[in-house]
């Protein structure tokens, strides 16, 4: 990539800008780095910062571009880089980027997360989120600020989730009525969680949350979407995307969300219906057609009301 000036493998035909430098020496990278973008894949984070730990530089911030929730502990996964890196502001960048649209300069909006302290509310312009975002303006690439953390980080793990339940009933054969529903009613599942942890409902309705979630359940460009795409035409796992070992956020994070919903008592159905079907073996029409014959709820929260259907004869 250094002597070629592109990324053959993710980006090919596209230069690299003049300003990135491709190294595979950890320490170069880090060498007095002002902020690190962490775009590793979920499951290999932990393993990342502490490779980086040695090279470091003290207390520079610290944003993930990775999605999703760690396996097992349950951490998110803000967590897991305060806890192997102490004392470094850590913060989230999420929102609908294919990278592809995103390097070729089409108008693209993210969010940049970032807890602020009492001293950032204060002088904004100088904390994490908001020199971050400030750096990484440009023309087309158009960055907004929030303070609720968790509030991205659950609605970027849960939204690869929802894209391959789409991504299933669009191989069914099903179509826009059926994915505008799964949208939607995941999109409550993501507020849910979400609250649950500590984050704010409106964040998911977003970029992080609305914007990335619409963009990843509308194209087989995203890898979660695809893959359902393809499990839902019959296609065995091992032989999807021609047998390529390919990384899918949405299939591990599948485990990890269901797990710590679970644990904190949040209902995530759609959710529960993909780590079925991907990791019990259940039968995805089956499972569909349980999913949608459920006892019916009322839709605002405040209409607590749950109607049994086909429960015998009308009296």
């Amino acid at each position: 990539m250094a002597e070629t000036r592109q990324n053959p493998d993710h980006l090919p035909g596209i230069d690299l800008p003049a300003g990135i430098h491709p190294t595979s020496d950890l320490a170069a990278a880090l060498d007095g780095a002002e902020a690190v973008l962490l775009v590793t894949p979920s499951h290999t984070l932990r393993e990342m910062t502490r490779a980086m730990k040695p090279h470091l530089p003290e207390g520079i911030p610290i944003a993930l571009c990775c999605k999703g929730i760690e396996r097992g502990t349950g951490f998110l996964l803000s967590h897991v880089v305060e806890e192997e890196l102490p004392g470094h502001p850590v913060g989230a960048l999420s929102g609908p980027t294919f990278a592809r649209e995103t390097a070729l300069g089409h108008p693209t909006a993210a969010t940049v997360a970032f807890p602020f302290r009492h001293h950032d509310r204060i002088a904004p312009e100088s904390a994490p989120a908001a020199r971050l975002a400030l750096t990484m303006q440009t023309q087309a690439f158009r960055p907004y600020v929030s303070d609720d953390l968790i509030g991205v980080e659950v609605g970027g793990a849960v939204k690869n989730v929802i894209a391959i339940a789409c991504g299933m009933m669009t191989g069914a054969g099903f179509a826009e009525n059926t994915r505008a529903a799964l949208i939607t009613r995941g999109m409550d599942e993501m507020k849910a969680l979400a609250e649950a942890l500590g984050g704010k409902r409106e964040t998911v309705t977003g970029l992080a949350g609305a914007g990335d979630l619409t963009l990843t359940c509308s194209s087989t460009t995203s890898r979660n979407m695809s893959l359902g795409t393809q499990l839902g035409q019959g296609i065995p796992r091992e032989s999807c995307f021609d047998g390529k070992p390919t990384v899918v956020e949405g299939e591990v994070n599948a485990v990890s969300v269901v797990d710590l919903a679970r644990r904190v008592g949040v209902e995530m159905p759609i959710c529960e219906a993909v780590h079925a079907i991907l990791h019990e073996g259940a039968p995805l029409a089956e499972t569909f057609q349980a999913l949608w014959m459920r006892p019916i709820e009322g839709e605002p929260r405040a209409l607590d009301i749950t109607l049994h259907p086909h429960q015998g004869d009308p009296a």
